[in-house]
């Protein structure tokens, strides 16, 4: 079977290149992709119907200037970056995608799935923004329903209710691991950075093959494990870091000026909250075998602390127990440029932070490197604060 390569292949970088080649190797193999952006979307049905799934969100400001093309300046960098790179065939996740899945989430990615949907064929799953009503539930398994069926259609396949229960063990089992990568932030002094979490966390879903995705993740975590309990962690022997949770969401195109600025100055990043954060990753779904797996896929799903949801007391309770259960110094929250959601919120994340006696900071970036050194002034000047804090017995 031949699978055919951008024209303009040879001149993307070796990483590019490889994730390419990877993709065609699957292609060739008769294997069908589907991308996603979002925890809303319900991975099980896709594992369920033995496709690959892949994430498309963009990550850098390398394609942002075509997408303005056709989108507005000020839209948020994510959704601008995720449509150049399908505009600009850049994406290699996205190029062999066989079909994409969208979710309202936000009335930019809505408008922008709209606009994809001329280049690539294209799903968008409808997103009730109340979480907690039983309308909002019957709304929301019907959706997923529909997404069955259109995968059942595209792919002219049928998903059993037992691949989805088994699917439904299968994401379970990954949650639990990626619960205890985040828990290895617990310990005191973390017994991994940050960056190396995030690494691990998004390294992981381009390993396709799922077995393999779990033993890998599995060792690293043991890894760290063993590396701490021999006093080779990458705090030992060092003085007690402060301990920094990063909320919201789009962190792809931040890591290095934002997360990477707060470990060089010496503090550590224990844990993240929002969408992919540590909730997301131990509510499971329910797997009784008297459970409608469709229903109890909608409502884990459901639960995803998206600042999208209002009212949102989930994600603010989300917030103040991983303050206490991480032993939190600082809380900074990272807001993409005209995220409103997102931006509005963090109002609040910051109110759940004074109620817990945490100092919080705000940030507001985009995935351009111009704010470099003014991000890093500012991460420096509230460490320093948190330090006197400490010293002055506050908190901890």
């Amino acid at each position: 079977m031949g699978v055919e390569l951008p024209k303009n292949f040879l001149e993307f970088e070796d990483v590019r290149k490889e994730g390419f080649l990877r993709m065609k190797r699957l292609k060739e193999e008769g294997k069908s992709v589907v991308g996603t952006f979002c925890q809303y979307t319900p991975s099980e049905l896709i594992d369920a119907a033995g496709l690959c799934e892949v994430g498309l969100c963009g990550r850098s400001a390398e394609a942002i200037p075509s997408a303005e093309r056709d989108l507005p300046g000020n839209l948020c960098p994510l959704i601008k970056a995720s449509y150049g790179h399908v505009l600009d065939k850049t994406c290699p996740y996205a190029f062999f995608s066989d079909l994409v899945m969208g979710e309202t989430t936000c009335d930019g990615k809505k408008k922008m799935y709209e606009m994809l949907g001329r280049l690539k064929p294209m799903h968008v799953i409808h997103l009730p923004n109340v979480p907690d009503t039983e309308r909002s539930l019957l709304y929301w398994r019907m959706e997923i329903e529909a997404f069955k069926e259109k995968l059942e259609e595209s792919f002219d396949l049928k998903i059993s209710e037992e691949a989805i229960r088994r699917a439904i063990r299968r994401g379970n089992r990954e949650r639990r691991l990626m619960a205890r990568l985040y828990e290895l932030g617990r310990y005191d002094p973390p017994a991994i950075t940050g960056l190396e979490m995030r690494s691990i966390m998004d390294g992981s879903q381009f390993i396709f093959d799922k077995e393999e995705r779990f033993r890998k993740t599995e060792a690293k975590i043991e890894e760290c494990e063993a590396e701490y309990r021999a006093g080779r962690g990458p705090y030992s022997g060092k003085r007690r870091p402060l301990r920094i949770l990063i909320s919201g969401a789009g962190l792809g195109g931040t890591e290095d000026k934002i997360i990477g600025a707060i470990e060089r100055a010496g503090a550590a990043v224990v844990c993240y909250e929002g969408c992919c954060g540590i909730s997301s990753r131990r509510r499971l779904i329910d797997e009784s075998p008297d459970k409608d797996p469709i229903l109890a896929i909608a409502e884990k799903y459901l639960e995803v602390p998206c600042a999208v949801m209002s009212p949102n007391e989930r994600r603010m309770e989300q917030v103040r127990s991983t303050i206490d259960e991480w032993r939190i110094d600082g809380v900074i929250s990272v807001n993409l440029h005209s995220c409103n959601p997102f931006g509005i919120e963090s109002r609040n994340i910051g109110k759940s932070c004074e109620e817990k006696g945490v100092p919080h900071m705000k940030l507001e970036t985009d995935f351009y490197p111009n704010d470099r050194e003014q991000l890093k002034t500012r991460i420096e000047a509230f460490l320093e604060l948190l330090e006197s804090r400490k010293r002055g017995g506050k908190r901890k």
